[in-house]
């Protein structure tokens, strides 16, 4: 009888928990990982994880389990708390105003069906994949380690940065509920511009939502609860009086901008459906992955596509779209009709919905990290998960410290774009992900169909970046969309017809493959273009930054890591290699 291992104390703070792998033990070591690194980062560009090592092997670092908790009604409401933040109330008038006017609505629509195709992919990952690190466990399973890595630095930057920006707009918001200035509860300092308005409410904020995270998931869950009904109770509010009090000749003309003011107003409206991705990373801590997820993932953004349609029906009808403040739209068009009142309503609302924004980004964002410190991608330390919480604290100690530090500061507002252009490029890669999931198996796919995939997914990235171009270039013209457009309808349909699918979902998949995924690709892409050349510089220099991170340190960590697991794997018995993943 094997002899009983006693856990390991959870407060602990070592070398060996941040740096474990071989390459780190010593100078001598490092200096022979760095001569190594070549053929590393060859390894590592053609080796994939799977399933398997995902769901079973990479959980083991974690020492404990996370509480198998949580059902659809907690996803769907986890779905509001993360999605419906201030941006409803934001985006909605200032794009009717400036690009869609009445059709607003259907910017909404369009930008509704763009997200909900990234809603399938993500969908169909988790149920088949229920780990809690979203996106990068499933683009490590198939596009490998380099692609994963540049969607983990991605989705820690968005993390940190976002998480500021929001605890900055909340300290905004709160200021505008009291009547007073944005700026009167922050404290003024001779520091530089953009870093002189100290925020310390924002911090506290930060601060609270991470208690709760930390404490239990489940905890969190009836918290955001009550928080979402209330702002849906504001929604409701915001819908039911705008159709009071509204009038069906403000919407004329019903497209004063014509189809290119609503297709401009789709791709800034579009991300006030950010957010939804977090729910994939509860998947963990869901008790029947394949029934909560797609009611939880696919129920909460149907609803939600509704009720943004809603709200912007209910205020291009109370008021004209030339009347509308781009700035306060809501506020002012209730006051126009009488209701002064509403304004303090509707800032409530927006609070509730960034207070809901941050309390469920604190467990997302702390789950995404927890699964990138698994692969040793930053220091496994913060992947540990507390025996009694089942929740990662250190993991969301990092990210709520490293926001606040922003935060106290700064909304570093300069990175705004970045992170739209980031979550786009993210959603792209798991587009391409799901069709490599589909039409590739190693070790059963003939290398003609690989090569037969590899250039028809090249030819739909390339005709998705040639449209977005060319609308940038001459959003009027229409000559280019007839190359471009017939390019990637040929790549797609190659895949389709030329193409055995070798992997069917189980449980639940992605509709019209390899149409929706392709679909997505193009707009995703679209999307990213109307962002501006600014950021793509900047994003480039983040890339490159992350790059040399993963030269020096990531590239030689997962390097130990997958192979101190493939020794471990191959040292096992038969009746070991048997074991079957633990239920609920």
């Amino acid at each position: 009888m094997a002899e009983k291992i006693h856990p390991r104390n959870y407060w602990r703070w070592s070398k060996q928990d941040f740096f474990p792998e071989k390459s780190f033990e010593d100078w001598s070591n490092y200096r022979s990982a760095l001569s190594q690194t070549s053929s590393r980062f060859k390894d590592r560009l053609v080796s994939r994880s799977d399933d398997a090592q995902e769901l079973v092997e990479l959980r083991k670092q974690s020492e404990n389990e996370m509480k198998r908790c949580l059902n659809w009604w907690d996803l769907i409401w986890f779905g509001f708390g993360a999605v419906i933040g201030a941006g409803i109330f934001v985006l909605t008038g200032q794009e009717a105003h400036n690009h869609a006017g009445p059709a607003i609505v259907l910017s909404y629509v369009v930008s509704g069906i763009s997200a909900m195709l990234s809603v399938f992919c993500y969908t169909e990952f988790a149920i088949e994949i229920p780990v809690a690190g979203g996106s990068f466990a499933y683009l490590r399973v198939e596009l490998g380690d380099l692609a994963a890595f540049i969607a983990a630095g991605n989705i820690l930057l968005e993390s940190v940065v976002g998480g500021a920006a929001v605890a900055r707009a909340w300290t905004s918001y709160f200021t505008s509920l009291l009547n007073r200035s944005p700026n009167s509860l922050r404290i003024h300092t001779s520091l530089n511009d953009g870093y002189n308005l100290l925020d310390p409410i924002a911090v506290g904020v930060l601060a609270i939502a991470s208690t709760i995270a930390m404490a239990s998931a489940r905890r969190a869950s009836c918290i955001n609860w009550i928080a979402s009904a209330v702002n849906t109770l504001v929604i409701l509010f915001v819908i039911i009086a705008g159709f009071a009090h509204g009038n069906a000749s403000n919407m004329k003309p019903y497209l004063p901008h014509g189809a290119q003011g609503v297709f401009q107003a789709a791709a800034i409206v579009y991300f006030a459906y950010g957010g939804f991705d977090t729910i994939a990373t509860m998947a963990e801590e869901t008790r029947n992955p394949s029934r909560d997820i797609p009611l939880g993932l696919l129920g909460s953004m149907s609803l939600i596509t509704v009720i943004y349609c809603l709200m912007a029906l209910s205020l291009t009808m109370m008021q004209k779209y030339t009347d509308i403040d781009p700035d306060a739209a809501y506020p002012v068009a209730f006051q126009r009709v009488g209701m002064h009142w509403a304004k303090y309503l509707v800032a409530l609302g927006a609070l509730k919905g960034m207070t809901t924004v941050l309390l469920v980004g604190a467990l997302g964002q702390a789950r995404y990290t927890t699964h990138i410190a698994r692969a040793h991608m930053i220091p496994p330390f913060f992947a540990l998960v507390h025996p009694r919480t089942g929740t990662p604290i250190y993991a969301t100690l990092l990210i709520t410290i490293l926001s606040a530090c922003i935060a106290f500061f700064s909304s570093l507002d300069v990175l705004s774009s970045l992170l739209s252009v980031s979550t786009l490029f993210i959603f792209m890669m798991m587009a391409v992900a799901l069709l490599v999931r589909r039409y590739y198996v190693r070790g059963v796919t003939p290398r003609t169909n690989l090569l037969k995939l590899v250039i028809f997914l090249l030819l739909i990235i390339a005709s998705s970046m040639g449209t977005s171009a060319y609308w940038g270039l001459n959003p009027s013209g229409w000559i280019g969309y007839t190359i471009t457009i017939p390019l990637w309808f040929v790549g797609t349909m190659g895949i389709a017809v030329l193409l055995p699918q070798e992997r069917t979902p189980k449980v639940w998949g992605v509709p019209l493959v390899p149409w929706f995924p392709s679909l997505s690709i193009a707009i995703n892409l679209f999307l990213m273009g109307s962002l501006g050349a600014r950021t793509f510089i900047r994003f480039g220099i983040c890339t490159v930054v992350m790059l040399v991170y993963y030269i020096f340190f990531g590239l030689h960590a997962t390097y130990d890591m997958a192979h101190q697991q493939n020794k471990t794997v191959s040292s096992k018995s038969p009746e070991e290699d048997g074991v079957e993943q633990p239920g609920p």
